[in-house]
């Protein structure tokens, strides 16, 4: 081939290239569209068969007792079943985290506990938690309390740090989880106290309760899931760890007013897989902002003593966004951060 061929054959390549690319920019363009319209009629379909609401504590606590009714109500909104799956472990991060591989066609959804924006600065994991999940809506927080057995000899919070520092390690506690609320709204009690306690681990607040029925553990932190057993007499509530007392036991201290300087709710919502149709977001949205405005729900929280902590999509990916900056830093703090 000679020089004067050289400029031809490589504009006519150029011109195969071009051709090939607008092609090509035109197949994707007509699958995109294609992927469009089937998203679209997903969406305006939305639902059709039952949706699964991961519950990630074990039947019976108080965060399966809020899910299940919320989960109820919510099914009647759409008119289909929504079916509660406990799946507890990892700090109450085991469950949401198997939506990293579910289809994000809106009828697999979890609970999305504070532990998610915890654990990931604690350990490695196989999934993050910002850029794998659909945040939908927040929902509401925990009251979180301190409790012992009835015949417990504390009958103060200040008596059971009291004994902590006269027995390092030696006086224990269980929780919900390590990197869980429970386990570090204690974990910043021992630090500002200056007192080592056990820490005691369990998968979620119902066989938690038991152990300390049981005398397995001498307390426990956790969400109020105790309530039916201090109103029985069962449990004595030493503190609660919110900003105020609670209405429900008013006569019961801040962990905060004792000065402590700890004070949590640990807020909560629901989200789905990544990459969810923004249409079905809105649907279930909506279909759960009205379910949490039901006279059954508003009873529930009451029991639970828990408030409303209403969050948009938009405005529950802003908070989570911030609150995993600030998690590093406690996390940090705290001493708990990976190697």
């Amino acid at each position: 081939m000679t020089e004067s061929h050289r400029p031809a054959s490589r504009t006519r390549r150029r011109m195969l290239h071009a051709g090939a690319g607008i092609a090509g920019a035109t197949a994707l363009g007509t699958l995109g569209l294609g992927a469009a319209r089937a998203q679209s009629a997903a969406a305006a379909n939305y639902p059709n068969k039952p949706i699964t609401l991961i519950v990630p504590w074990p039947a019976g606590g108080s965060t399966d007792r809020h899910l299940r009714l919320l989960g109820q109500i919510l099914g009647e909104q759409l008119g289909q079943t929504v079916i509660v799956e406990n799946r507890p472990g990892a700090g109450g991060t085991l469950g949401p985290a198997t939506m990293v591989n579910a289809a994000p066609d809106g009828y697999t959804v979890s609970q999305f506990p504070m532990g998610m924006l915890r654990m990931p600065h604690m350990q490695k994991l196989a999934w993050d938690p910002l850029r794998d999940f659909t945040f939908i809506i927040g929902v509401t927080g925990y009251t979180f309390g301190f409790t012992v057995r009835a015949d417990s000899p504390f009958k103060t919070f200040d008596e059971y740090i009291e004994a902590a520092r006269a027995r390092p390690g030696r006086i224990d506690y269980g929780s919900t989880g390590v990197g869980t609320s429970p386990h570090l709204i204690m974990e910043q009690v021992a630090i500002n106290a200056k007192v080592e306690l056990n820490h005691v681990p369990f998968k979620g607040n119902a066989d938690l309760q038991q152990a300390l029925l049981g005398g397995h553990v001498m307390a426990q932190s956790d969400a109020s899931g105790w309530d039916k057993f201090v109103d029985a007499g069962q449990m004595r509530l030493l503190t609660t760890f919110g900003e105020k007392r609670t209405q429900r036991w008013p006569e019961v201290p801040t962990a905060n007013e004792l000065g402590y300087g700890v004070i949590s709710a640990s807020p909560y919502g629901i989200a789905g897989p990544r990459g969810m149709d923004p249409a079905i977001v809105a649907k279930l949205h909506d279909a759960i902002h009205q379910a949490m405005a039901d006279p059954r729900h508003e009873e529930v929280l009451a029991q639970l003593n828990q408030e409303v902590w209403y969050r948009n999509s938009e405005d529950y990916r802003a908070w989570a966004e911030q609150t995993y900056r600030e998690d590093k830093v406690l996390i940090e703090k705290l001493g708990l951060a990976q190697g």
